[in-house]
């Protein structure tokens, strides 16, 4: 038996279905700016279980990054709004701003290359953006 655990699921995101989760690696990684610990930002509407399955889908891309021993799952979730996929808008916004900050998107993530700023911030604030990313970089 291994001393580690493999997988750990607390009560964190069970009630909202419709949320954003970033995939955090144990150490820093290079980016063309700077250094991060976010590897991969993602959403899902259908909760916990599309989380599970991301980080299943990631884990040898990430853990195969040279010095990674480990990664986590964070969730971010935001109050929803009339209209608005607001977790959809939440994810934009992250990735936007994390290519701003560090010059391309996250090393999992294929989405958001090309991606410009249309109204994302008129929703989130950008500084309340920029601190998420901080605080988990």
């Amino acid at each position: 038996m291994h001393r580690d655990h493999a997988m750990e699921a607390t009560r964190v995101s069970i009630g909202k279905s419709k949320l954003v989760y970033v995939l955090v690696a144990d150490k820093k990684l290079r980016y063309e700016w700077g250094k991060s610990r976010i590897a991969y930002i993602g959403t899902t509407k259908k909760g916990t279980a599309r989380i599970a399955q991301s980080v299943a889908a990631r884990a040898e891309a990430i853990l195969g990054i040279r010095g990674v021993r480990s990664f986590h799952a964070r969730v971010i979730t935001c109050r929803p709004r009339r209209n608005v996929k607001t977790w959809h808008q939440l994810e934009r916004a992250l990735l936007l701003k994390f290519k701003e900050m560090f010059g391309q998107v996250p090393l999992c993530n294929t989405q958001g290359k090309r991606m410009r700023r249309s109204k994302e911030f008129n929703y989130f604030a950008e500084n309340g953006v920029q601190l998420m990313i901080e605080e988990l970089s």
